[in-house]
């Protein structure tokens, strides 16, 4: 091929450059590049963010350098469009020659894992569209590529490797718009251990963010989380990935009745047991089904009291086992049918592969492969046919089908509710709040807060008590203590006459707990409670999350709360019904009904806070780090709500 001794001697501007170069030469090419009017460029050296501050800097450079060329990489192999056969890539484990063509993209941040997948893809015949390593996506990243792929029509299926999001609002859209498309997007994230999440952090610096935030994030973007790596196999089979000629088969999961054809007992148990494991029903078949298979064979060994229904399919004829798979597609009984693959079919692999695949699937139909034999299920996948090596893989690729057909009642399309400004007076909030400036805050935006005063002595709280029988809450007041109760920092129960001797000894016992000095108190009302919640909004790198839950000194044990992302609109929260549907998702939510014959509780005051803690969470958005009300007690239907505790952290 023609070679030119430098990219100035080149005649014409490239439509883009494979730079295989060390990480400085690197950002000189690109430099090159981008003055020639080169339109894009795949940088493959390493020593960039992934390394530090120091290789930080120099992406930085790079970026630059790029001026409008766009930039895919730093530290990446590449990509190859399959479709089209055009590998821009210098690994070997990507070239097109061995690669079936098909309808899955693989978009991953890791290009090890992008070859790990693509073996994987082949050896399971499935088919691929376009596969891309994003790496330390200095320019171009993973939600790029999902925008890009809704509009190529090549590729029904989108499959991400990621270690975190670095544009959590653009990766929003294009979920969003690939939803739209009717192209499911699975996610495999790592970094759900600690380990995990550093080792994703040294690799190329991405945000890992709490696991627990991003499975909400991909819940309300509907987007379908891989659990396993071998999920990434497994969810686009039965997604409907496989291309038969042009066609794509995409099949709905209505509900959760299952049927299981099988001539293992064994096997059908395990499929039973998996998809009993993943909220699936195995119904017996109802008596027209049943009297339909009947009449099919009178000497056809058939269990009809049982599901899975167990047939002997040795020296079964094709038609015969064709009329059984489709008299239960038409069964009222079921949603979907899985037939147990026997050792038999490896003597007769086409057998069961033509009865299923001559069926009119007006359901979908899936087939676990019992015996270990990939080549065999690599042949149904081939044919069209949702196929697996195992039982969980099988149970959970109908989950991931019933998800994508019931996104609107899992996750459904509530509007954004509008809110006012809250007028906040001149006081410039900022940094840390102790209590009782958390608190003040929190009545600007109609929080019901518990009566308290600030003292330094015991005769600031004259006032404070009512009479002498009076008790109330000592309570430390410091910016820096955020949890009183576990330095000793809470009395509970202090008359006025115990007052001094109960300051001087918290004083002392603190400090000396803590090593800081303590010079204020809050002496504050003492209130009654059925239940102590937690409400609390954090910001996370997806967003600011808003946090409910049973509170108290329990908060941490107990571990029962509900999250959800807040809108990122400006002057946007959440609704009512959004707010109900996290209450009703806790294990405490019978407790708020009136559980067992006790009261019903305010549940109507304490979604008012709960939105309004929301509402202080949008209009703070720019420098609000965290801000929690804890306990929030809840008291009986109609007797209100009450903060007495809370605390608020902003941008200092």
């Amino acid at each position: 091929m023609r070679c030119y001794p430098s990219i100035s001697e080149i005649p014409q501007a490239p439509d883009m450059a494979i730079i295989l170069l060390g990480a400085k030469s690197s950002v000189t090419a690109v430099k090159e590049l981008a003055e020639k009017g080169c339109k894009a460029a795949i940088v493959l050296a390493s020593g960039f963010a992934e390394l530090g501050e120091a290789g930080l800097e120099l992406q930085q450079a790079l970026l630059e350098a790029r001026g409008t060329m766009r930039i895919l990489g730093p530290n990446t192999i590449g990509l190859v469009n399959i479709t089209d056969n055009i590998p821009l890539s210098a690994s070997s484990a990507l070239e097109t020659g061995k690669i079936a063509s098909g309808s899955v993209a693989i978009i991953s941040q890791s290009g090890g894992i992008v070859g790990s997948l693509l073996s994987r893809s082949n050896a399971g015949g499935i088919g691929l569209s376009k596969l891309v390593a994003t790496s330390n996506e200095a320019d171009l990243d993973v939600a790029d590529m999902v925008d890009y792929l809704v509009e190529d029509a090549s590729t029904k299926i989108i499959v991400l490797y990621i270690e975190g999001l670095r544009s959590p609002e653009k990766f929003q859209k294009a979920a969003k718009r690939a939803n739209l498309a009717g192209k499911p997007v699975i996610v495999f994230k790592i970094g759900r251990s600690e380990g995990g999440a550093r080792s994703a952090a040294s690799h190329t610096g991405a945000m890992a963010g709490e696991d627990r935030v991003y499975e909400q994030y991909f819940l309300q973007n509907r987007t379908i989380r891989a659990q396993t790596f071998a999920d990434l196999v497994d969810l686009p089979v039965a997604l409907g990935s496989q291309s038969i000629g042009s066609q794509v088969k995409k099949r709905a999961l209505h509900g959760k009745r299952i049927a299981i054809l099988t001539s293992s007992g064994g096997a059908g148990t395990l499929i039973a047991d998996n998809l009993g494991m993943l909220g699936f029903q195995t119904p017996l078949p109802d008596e027209m089904t049943a009297q339909q298979l009947r009449n099919l064979d009178k000497n056809l060994p058939i269990d009809l009291g049982n599901n899975p229904i167990d047939v002997t399919l040795a020296g079964l004829k094709p038609d015969l086992l064709r009329q059984i798979i489709a008299i239960l597609v038409d069964s009222p009984s079921y949603d979907a049918i899985v037939v147990v693959v026997g050792s038999s079919a490896l003597a007769m692999p086409d057998l069961m592969a033509d009865a299923i695949g001559s069926v009119n699937q007006t359901k979908p139909i899936f087939a676990y492969i019992s015996p270990y034999a990939p080549e065999l299920t690599k042949r149904f996948i081939q044919r069209g046919i949702a196929a697996f090596q195992s039982p969980e893989g099988c149970a959970k690729g109908l989950a991931a089908l019933w998800q994508i057909s019931h996104w609107p009642d899992l996750m459904p399309e509530l509007t954004s509710q509008t809110y006012e400004r809250v007028a906040l007076g001149a006081q410039n909030y900022q940094g840390t709040l102790n209590e009782s400036e958390s608190k003040a805050l929190f009545k600007k935006f109609y929080i019901p807060v518990a009566h308290e005063k600030v003292i330094s002595s015991a005769a600031d709280a004259v006032d404070f008590y009512r009479h002498a029988e009076q008790k109330g809450v000592l309570k430390i007041l410091s910016a820096d203590i955020l949890h009183k109760t576990e330095v000793g920092g809470v009395a509970v129960g202090v008359s006025v006459s115990e007052l001094s001797h109960s300051m001087a000894l918290m004083k002392e016992r603190v400090e000396k707990n803590t090593g800081k000095p303590i010079t204020q108190f809050v002496i504050q009302e003492m209130e009654t409670a059925e239940l102590e919640m937690i409400v609390g909004v954090r910001k996370d790198i997806l967003g600011m999350v808003l946090m409910v839950g049973a509170g108290g000194v329990r908060a941490e044990i107990d571990q029962d709360s509900a999250i959800y992302i807040l809108p990122t609109e400006p002057f946007k929260t959440i609704t009512r019904e959004i707010i109900l549907g996290m209450l009703e998702s806790l294990k405490i939510w019978p407790l708020l009904q009136g559980f067992r014959g006790s009261s019903q509780l305010d549940i109507e005051a304490l979604i008012s806070v709960i939105q309004q803690v929301a509402i202080l969470a949008a209009q703070f958005r720019d420098n609000l780090l965290e801000a929690e009300i804890n306990p929030l007690f809840v008291r009986k239907q109609n007797e209100g709500v009450v903060a007495v505790d809370g605390v608020v952290i902003l941008n200092p």
